[in-house]
This record gives structure tokens, sequence and C-alpha cells, in this order.
């Protein structure tokens, strides 16, 4: 039974406030995650003891359930004997019990210690394993992964510590934000049975200087020229498997985003996903005399008004 010196406050571990909402909490964790993974910081013990916390404090405060036992009973939660929260004044750390839910003092004892007893064809009671079982199952631990664009495109080995164990996971090509991946029997163990949960590992792609994910989708921005934007061209555009060259429509928008099948995400089950290319027109900060010229002349003689529809407008 942990005693008082052994409570971890895990609203101070995440810096949140108790009254933060689920989404607040587990926002905060996977930025604090990624700050303190042992990948990104190989050999500081220091990142390696604060990311466990925060694993710990996350896995607690993100379930409403546990959060919920938590906030009534602190560092008494997880203890299976405690109904009520223990009296703050309490130095022998023995919790108030709610003995009404019991049918006698032996149905209390029973539970107190786990026991499970089942009735037998003549109307007895035969106790089960030696009168001892756990009535609480292994529990799942919950991790955070963080991988770098091309390791999760591509699928990547990785070796995680978990406590005093080192676990090898292989994660399949195509893994993305937010998805998950199970390792049956690889949690931590029960402390009553020591029969061991699953490890659930929750994947963080590292913000990438190029790509990104809206939705489903491989996004980017290229940036074209005001006369690639009215007259077409055809330009160099980089995939994950190289430079492609894409047909720029004659008259396309600031904004305007144009597909490229197949050369997006790599789909768990095989194949690819496509990749949108999301067009920016820049203008040109330093012209030259010559283009200075044209572009007077192209505003002299333009018919063109992109504003017409604004004329229209008022309150």
């Amino acid at each position: 039974m942990p005693t008082t010196t052994d409570f971890k406050d895990y609203y101070a571990i995440l810096g949140v406030s108790k009254t933060a909402k689920t989404e607040e909490i587990k926002r905060t964790y996977r930025k604090l995650a990624r700050k303190y993974h042992p990948d990104l910081n190989p050999g500081d013990k220091d990142a390696e003891t604060k990311f466990k916390e925060l694993n710990e404090a996350n896995e607690v405060l993100s379930d409403p359930e546990k959060r919920q036992k938590y906030d009534r009973f602190g560092q008494h939660w997880n203890h299976p004997g405690y109904t009520e929260a223990p009296p703050p004044s309490s130095s022998t750390n023995v919790g108030t019990t709610d003995f009404d839910q019991y049918g006698d003092f032996d149905s209390f004892i029973n539970d107190l210690l786990g026991r499970t007893r089942g009735k037998t064809s003549t109307g007895g009671f035969d106790d089960f394993n030696g009168g001892f079982r756990s009535q609480a199952p292994a529990p799942d631990t919950e991790a955070v992964i963080a991988l770098t664009f091309s390791e999760a495109f591509h699928g990547v080995q990785k070796r995680l510590q978990l406590d005093d164990e080192t676990i090898n996971v292989r994660i399949p090509a195509g893994a993305k934000p937010g998805s998950r991946i199970r390792l049956k029997g690889k949690g931590r163990p029960s402390p009553f049975s020591q029969q061991r949960g699953d490890l659930y590992l929750t994947i963080e792609v590292l913000t990438h200087p190029f790509y990104r994910f809206e939705g489903n989708n491989l996004v980017c921005d290229i940036p074209i020229r005001p006369d690639e934007a009215v007259l077409g061209a055809e330009i160099s555009v980089p995939t994950p498997d190289g430079s492609v060259m894409m047909k720029v429509p004659k008259g396309v928008r600031s904004g305007q985003s144009l597909r490229l099948r197949g050369k997006g995400w790599t789909l768990p089950k095989g194949g690819r996903g496509d990749l949108f290319a999301k067009l920016q027109i820049v203008t040109p900060q330093d012209l030259s005399a010559i283009e200075q010229e044209y572009y007077e002349k192209i505003q002299a003689n333009t018919s063109f008004n992109p504003r017409t529809q604004l004329e229209e407008i008022k309150l």
C-alpha cells in the first residue's frame, strides 16, 4: 500500500489545472511527450524519467473513470480496498470502507483481499486458486512513440524503454499521426496477478518542413509565378519518391490544389494515396527593367477587374 510520500501530483506533472478538459490534457501531454521523448534526448536520464512520469500522468488523467477515482482518493485511487478517501489526518493509511455494500463481514474480507468464491452444486462455496484471485485485470499501458516523416512513411524498427525493459517494435510503413499499435502482453504487470496487460503505442509524426497531413491526404505548398498562373506552365514538384513534372492549367487561383495521383502517403494495406499540391501565387519583389516595363504595359491595358463583385457590398 503506498504511503503519502509516494503520491504524485499528475496535474502538476503535466502542468494543467484540476479543471482542465480532457482534450487540453491530451494536447499538453503530446507536446511534452515530444519534448522529453528518449529518441530526441539520447542518454538524458532526467528526460527519460520525465517521459515516464508524463505517460503515467496521461494514462490516469485522460481516462475519465481513472481521473474521477484519482480526484476522489488521491494516492489511494488505484487500491482495491478503498471506497472512500482516507481522512487527511490519518497516519496509518487505513481507508474508511462503505460496509453497506456487503452482505456480511466475510464478503468484505473477500473483496478486500481479492478473493473470488464460487457457489458449488451443493449450495456451498469453493475458493478458486487457493482462495485468492485478482479481481482486477492486468492493466493496459499507454505510450507515445515519435517518428520522423521518413520513418512513418517507410516503416522502421524501434527500441523502446518501458521501465527496466527494452522492447523491440516494428512500425509498418504508412503509420499516421494518432494511429495506435497494440503489443499484446507487453504492458506493465498487474500488482495482484503479475499478469501483463497490453502496450498501446500512439504514433506521433514529427513536423516536416514541406509535407503535412490534411485528413487522409498528404499536402504540400507549391509557389508559382503570376505569369505561370495566367498562362499555365509545367513545373517540377517534390514527392516522397522524388521530383515529378506537373502541368499547371491556365488561369489557376492562389490556394487551388492539384492532385498527383499515387504520389501521396503509403497505405497500410499496400498502394499509395494522393499528393495534393496547393498553389501559392508569389509576386516578384525585385523586377528587372524589362519586367517592370511589361508589368506596367499589362496594368495599363488590362480590362480584368477581380473586384467587380465587391462594388455592391454594403452594410
